[in-house]
């Protein structure tokens, strides 16, 4: 592959003063992970991708569903009718789009005993994840490493997002510590609109390419809030470092050093994902051994029982997510029914 075939393919974006030659050079050399890979992420991904980031890695411990058509560019029909892993879909999408770029796609749940592995050797993490445990992990790892990441969340019409630099930003415990613990309003009450999300999606984008072309400044450093459906648009001016912080300020990685939830609610869906951890399924032998009890559905990443009123989706790596009830206990008690305790 020679320079000039870059050219070609990023012309309009070379042409552009803010990255020119030398700064598509250096996206080139990136690696970028994007955690999450569902209505923020898979835009992440694609824009990344049609820029030249030369090694993206998505990470995603879920599947595509027909509910996520609405907001998740990336995914059509078939993947959802194949019950396809987004980071399978994603990759086999995204290496259609930019051949000639290294794409990762790893089907994975991101939790403590895996974080510094999947993360290890990035120069940026996008946040397209849907809580805050994850995100409060993804900055342990970035404060302790030394390494920057672009915050986003939407609900609603509403999104927010700023770029995480250490020791030049707040990082996010700085932001969230001290913060009301009230009930907050979730995809699962009010829903979410594409624009929100395609809004909040360009702006991690546009941070993260100054971040790796060099042309990000703290100094002009924007948190970005916005309700889309209410035109109402708000940024000011990122906050600094907090000496008191107990991430950053005392390098306490206290979800680094934790463990990972074993069961967790989807945003937006009537389903708990638990993760037994240290536990791995030969999928075919399960396939056979479930048969006996519902319709079972498999494809090479993963196999589906449907045992009413509950189904249960069933990955390699231990995890299962059950939908049909949004209560804990009661999905242990069908995960170890079926899959055993």
């Amino acid at each position: 592959m020679t320079a000039s075939d870059h050219w070609t393919k990023y012309s309009r974006q070379v042409l552009f003063s803010g990255i020119g030659e030398a700064g598509q050079r250096r996206l080139l050399q990136a690696r970028v992970a994007v955690i999450g890979c569902g209505a923020l992420g898979s835009a992440q991904a694609s824009a990344l991708a049609r820029a030249g980031v030369g090694t993206l890695r998505i990470i995603d411990r879920d599947f595509v569903e027909e509910s996520n058509l609405q907001r998740q560019m990336l995914f059509d029909e078939a993947d959802a009718r194949d019950a396809l892993p987004k980071a399978v879909a994603a990759e086999r999408k995204l290496s259609r789009i930019n051949s000639r770029i290294r794409i990762e796609g790893m089907v994975e749940d991101l939790v403590p005993g895996n974080v510094e592995k999947l993360l290890g050797g990035f120069d940026l993490f996008l946040d397209g994840t849907d809580n805050f445990e994850t995100r409060r992990l993804i900055n342990d790892v970035a404060v302790k490493d030394g390494r920057p990441w672009v915050y986003g969340a939407v609900v609603g019409s509403y999104g927010v997002t700023m770029a995480i630099v250490p020791g030049q930003t707040a990082c996010f415990s700085c932001l969230a510590e001290g913060q009301a613990t009230a009930a907050e309003e979730t995809c699962d009450t009010v829903g979410v609109i594409s624009p929100a999300v395609s809004w909040v999606a360009a702006l991690q984008v546009n941070q993260a390419l100054q971040l790796l072309v060099g042309a990000w400044s703290a100094g002009k450093a924007r948190l970005h809030r916005a309700d889309l459906w209410r035109e109402e648009f708000h940024s000011s001016p990122v906050p600094r470092p907090r000496s008191d912080c107990r991430t950053c300020g005392a390098r306490d990685f206290l979800y680094l050093a934790g463990e990972a939830r074993p069961h967790i609610t989807l945003c937006g869906r009537n389903a708990v994902q638990i993760h037994e951890s240290g536990r791995r399924f030969d999928l075919p032998r399960l396939r056979q051994r479930l048969a006996a009890h519902g319709e079972v559905r498999a494809n090479p990443f993963l196999l589906r029982l449907r045992v009413p009123p509950y189904e249960l989706t069933v990955f390699a790596d231990g995890r299962a997510i059950i939908v049909g009830t949004t209560d804990p206990a009661v999905a242990r008690s069908v995960y170890a029914r079926f899959l055993g305790a």
